[in-house]
């Protein structure tokens, strides 16, 4: 069976459980002292040292969440890491919107230098932890919301925040990517060179637009190779793992999977033909 359809039997398999994929549940050590809350979706069969995800949930969320992600490729045969990043955490969110209102203090905190400090060394934490088990060969970060704020801030690019991470992975995945703004000026992306796979949906609203707004990242992009996948009809919460999105998460999925595939195969790949999501690509190098 070619990859592309052993992916999307995997997918539906995986929609029709009722119960939780096995993961396990852990902390890994930072270098401030802290620790970063891990859920670490392992490979059922690896032959080796598996390829390694690492996953940033948005504002509010929690290592808890986008477990469709983790459920997915980790039947792909990934290791997935998804982190918790506690100084953006609910409990941090609550505070901001009791004090600014719903869009002051979504804007508060996804434009908090010191929260993405603190999302970054939870990246190094996690890498450091899956190190401890094995050295990846093929390394890859995705987000969502602020997540993927903190994808396209590790990959490279420029920022109002004066952020300047280190961008030690082999591609990047950014779910609802935001457009110039309050973290990104006009320009932001044409430093990253890295691959980078841009998701969002036709009711993907953000702080500085519809879907359109956020389109622009991929506009910014250099040649290489980037898609850019538009779910019809996916709105914000589906890509964070919000119920009643069963579609909406299994087209991501399988975008993802795919995409990172072929990747680390060497090679860029062929968009899969999912109903209701159109992919456009970079000119290659």
């Amino acid at each position: 069976m070619s990859t592309l359809p052993r992916i999307a039997a995997t997918l539906l398999a995986l929609t029709s459980m009722t119960q939780a994929w096995a993961a396990e549940h852990t902390e890994a050590p930072r270098a401030d002292g802290a620790a970063t809350p891990l859920m670490v979706y392992e490979p059922a069969a690896a032959k080796g040292c598996p390829p390694l995800l690492l996953v940033s949930h948005g504002a509010g969320g929690s290592e808890q969440g986008l477990r469709y992600v983790g459920e997915a490729m980790s039947a792909d045969g990934w290791r997935v890491l998804v982190m918790g990043h506690r100084e953006s955490g609910l409990p941090v969110l609550k505070q901001d919107l009791r004090r600014d209102g719903f869009k002051g203090g979504i804007t508060a905190l996804v434009t908090d230098t010191p929260a993405y400090r603190a999302r970054f060394l939870d990246i190094d934490a996690a890498l450091a932890w899956s190190d401890r088990r094995c050295h990846a060969p093929y390394k890859a970060l995705l987000g969502h919301s602020m997540g993927a704020i903190t994808v396209v801030l590790e990959a490279g690019a420029h920022n109002k925040l004066g952020l300047a991470p280190k961008g030690d992975f082999d591609a990047y995945v950014a779910l609802s990517p935001e457009g110039p703004g309050p973290v990104f000026p006009e320009g932001a992306w044409a430093p990253i060179r890295a691959p980078m796979l841009l998701v969002t949906g036709t009711r993907d609203q953000g702080l500085g637009g519809d879907y359109r707004w956020r389109m622009q990242a991929f506009d910014g992009l250099a040649p290489g190779c980037r898609w850019l996948a538009v779910v019809d009809g996916a709105n914000h919460m589906n890509f964070g793992g919000g119920q009643f999105a069963a579609g909406v998460q299994k087209s991501t999925a399988t975008l993802v999977a795919t995409y990172l595939d072929a990747l680390r195969a060497g090679r860029c790949g062929t968009p899969p033909d999912l109903a209701g999501v159109s992919v456009r690509q970079k000119p290659r190098d």
